[in-house]
């Protein structure tokens, strides 16, 4: 009996260890710059600080940014890529073209190279001024791991996010597809209370819903005529996702939704369908929670797919690959994905245990629908 004991707690201990050395020899950790780069996080919360002080929008914009980056090939800062006549890249894409707030990562990535050369990854520099610009407008203080570093790959074809008049059942196809769960994406929606959409995005709902003829019938009459005036103003013009406190990083965006005062259908939806009607509720009446669960989310997002140890490069200029003349660390061709560490390492279990053999989980692809948070 012990005999046997002893043996089914090798194999414990072993199955541990190949589940979590993964994560555990090359992860993301806090305070991954503390040794190179020192000033690092400092460097890019005065860019954000700077640029918060002249328009407090960036909050939306930099929150955009970042979830399109993480839902394509990862955390990489493909995104960030520039598309030139030859060579396409995601920023061509049509979800990406209203994406903006890059001069923002150019000028924290340019003091960065200043102060320490070829240190910090556009990738990092992403997350860390998404955090930064969440803060200023009012929203939770977290802490996030540094270490990824930049991907080798930005191709457009690659940009498939989940649009705004999908059903719930639909857009939570693609968030769970990252590892996130139900209640993490009607946590990661309510970044809209600082959004703005465009009136192609929910224009149909405002007179021809679905070929009616008519609005919404679940959009509050008085926002179908707000709506109605804002939109026939200029050449698609832009509105407030939260139309109360709209620069304000809060809760207020579920109150909204549940007064049926939502702009896109998506998030109208989540107060409607009965299974995500139980989280908006919950935050909210509960500020508190939504703050700590869309701190919890975003870090969580945060690593998905991401290139640590020796994959992928640290770019001199967010917007180019680096020449691989001059590429100072060995990477693959393709920019290969990496779960928070860059080799899987095999080693020999203890007397008695089987071995178990393991397979690659496999990633799909698919074409491009648009989003509308900016």
């Amino acid at each position: 009996m012990t005999k046997n004991r002893n043996i089914t707690n090798s194999l414990v201990i072993f199955l541990s260890f190949v589940v979590l050395t993964p994560c555990v020899l090359a992860q993301l950790r806090v305070g991954f710059y503390n040794t190179t780069c020192p000033s690092a996080e400092q460097i890019v919360k005065q860019v954000v600080q700077e640029r918060f002080a002249k328009d407090s929008s960036i909050t939306a914009a930099l929150l955009r940014m970042h979830f399109h980056d993480c839902f394509v090939r990862g955390c990489d800062a493909s995104i960030l890529i520039n598309s030139t006549s030859k060579k396409p890249s995601e920023k061509s894409a049509g979800p990406n073209l209203t994406v903006r707030g890059f001069e923002i990562i150019d000028e924290a990535k340019r003091r960065l190279e200043a102060a320490c050369p070829s240190k910090v990854s556009c990738a990092d520099i992403v997350t860390l001024a998404t955090r930064d610009s969440v803060f200023l407008a009012g929203g939770p203080k977290y802490i996030v791991p540094t270490g990824r570093r930049d991907g080798l790959v930005s191709n457009p074809n690659e940009v498939n996010l989940p649009g705004p008049t999908l059903s719930v059942s639909a857009a939570f196809q693609s968030f769970q597809a990252k590892g996130l769960t139900l209640n993490e994406m009607v946590v990661l929606l309510g970044a809209h209370t600082v959004g703005f959409a465009h009136c192609n995005f929910f224009s149909d709902r405002l007179s021809n819903f679905q070929g009616s003829g008519s609005p919404d019938p679940t959009m509050d009459p008085a926002l179908v005529r707000n709506l109605t005036s804002v939109c026939a103003k200029g050449t698609n013009p832009k509105t407030f996702l939260d139309q109360n406190t709209s620069f304000v990083f809060d809760n207020e965006f579920y109150h909204q939704i549940i007064l049926n005062r939502g702009v896109l259908q998506i998030d109208q939806e989540l107060a409607l369908d009965s299974s995500t009607s139980g989280f908006v509720s919950d935050f909210a009446s509960k500020p508190v929670l939504f703050s700590q669960r869309f701190a919890d989310t975003m870090i969580k997002m945060g690593k998905i797919e991401v290139l640590v140890g020796k994959a992928g490069e640290i770019r001199k200029k967010c917007g180019a690959f680096n020449n691989p003349k001059i590429r100072k660390v060995n990477s693959s061709s393709d920019g290969s994905r990496n779960i928070n560490s860059s080799k899987k390492i095999r080693k020999k279990p203890p007397p008695g245990a089987r071995k178990i053999k393991t397979t690659p989980q496999s990633t799909q692809k698919g074409k491009s629908t648009p989003r509308s948070q900016d």
